[in-house]
């Protein structure tokens, strides 16, 4: 499985004021940190950290391209934001989001195609996130057609299908696993599945434990990669053991070493 690390963030506020100062040895701590812990690849979103957030953007890509090589998914609502930041990357990024809406649509398979970038949709679109899987899956399926008639093949498409917080949905979770499921058969090769790991647990008391589960179910549904905080050392291990159970690698007792070093 693919863990996204999560922690380049306006949002937290070690990245917001490292944005604020241009204080690259706060973003090098961070993205180092989180490789070490088993991500494969980095979100990077400005949040609400700067005026100019393209300037900001830019700036992280090349601060976090110093100390690390993996792959970084572009978070951004802004277009030129996304571009700015894609412009920049030594390799092929992730486009993080697009939705079902028409006009965004169009216009963030376009960025990835002209910059051969995977692309992440969520399967929710102007109306909102649907309560029912038919209706997110067809909204997956439309990104998902969009993209392949743009040339992009259908294993550089990520489709969420879209974690609320159990505390204010806690009927949702199961829909969500059912959605994962389906869009798996959507294609052959199929698409990725990802999720916003993070999202389930928001106003839940321990929220590592939420995570956690949250994150072995979607496996077990079919999850194929998730946006999460690789230095929960007790997520990644809840990872690995379950990608254990799901026979995705050969067993041996040190399994949980085994993994790592083989990440």
């Amino acid at each position: 499985m693919l863990i996204i690390g999560e922690r380049i963030n306006g949002m937290f506020k070690n990245v917001r004021k490292a944005i604020k100062t241009k204080d690259k040895s706060i973003i090098h701590e961070v993205a180092k940190k989180q490789v070490a812990a088993g991500s494969r690849m980095l979100d990077v979103n400005v949040g609400p950290a700067a005026a100019d957030d393209v300037a900001a953007m830019q700036w992280l890509v090349e601060t976090i391209q110093e100390v690390t090589d993996v792959p970084l998914s572009i978070d951004s609502a802004k277009p030129p934001v996304l571009e700015a930041g894609l412009k920049l990357c030594k390799k092929k990024a992730l486009i993080n989001s697009t939705t079902g809406e028409q006009a965004k649509l169009e216009v963030l398979v376009k960025l990835a195609k002209d910059h051969n970038a995977a692309l992440l949709g969520l399967c929710m679109d102007e109306k909102g996130i649907p309560n029912s899987v038919p209706a997110r899956v067809e909204i997956g399926m439309k990104i998902l057609a969009t993209a392949m008639e743009a040339g992009i093949p259908t294993d550089d498409v990520h489709l969420d299908p879209v974690v609320l917080p159990v505390k204010f949905g806690q009927d949702q979770i199961k829909p969500m696993l059912e959605t994962i499921k389906e869009l798996k058969i959507l294609s052959d090769p199929a698409p990725k599945t990802v999720c916003g790991l993070s999202n389930s647990s928001q106003g839940c008391v321990d929220r590592h434990l939420v995570n956690r589960i949250c994150l072995v179910m979607s496996q077990a549904a079919g999850l194929d990669e998730a946006i999460a905080d690789p230095n929960d050392k007790e997520l990644m291990d809840a990872m690995i053991t379950a990608e254990l159970l799901l026979n995705k690698f050969i067993y041996c007792d040190s399994y949980l070493d085994a993994y790592r070093k083989a990440l």
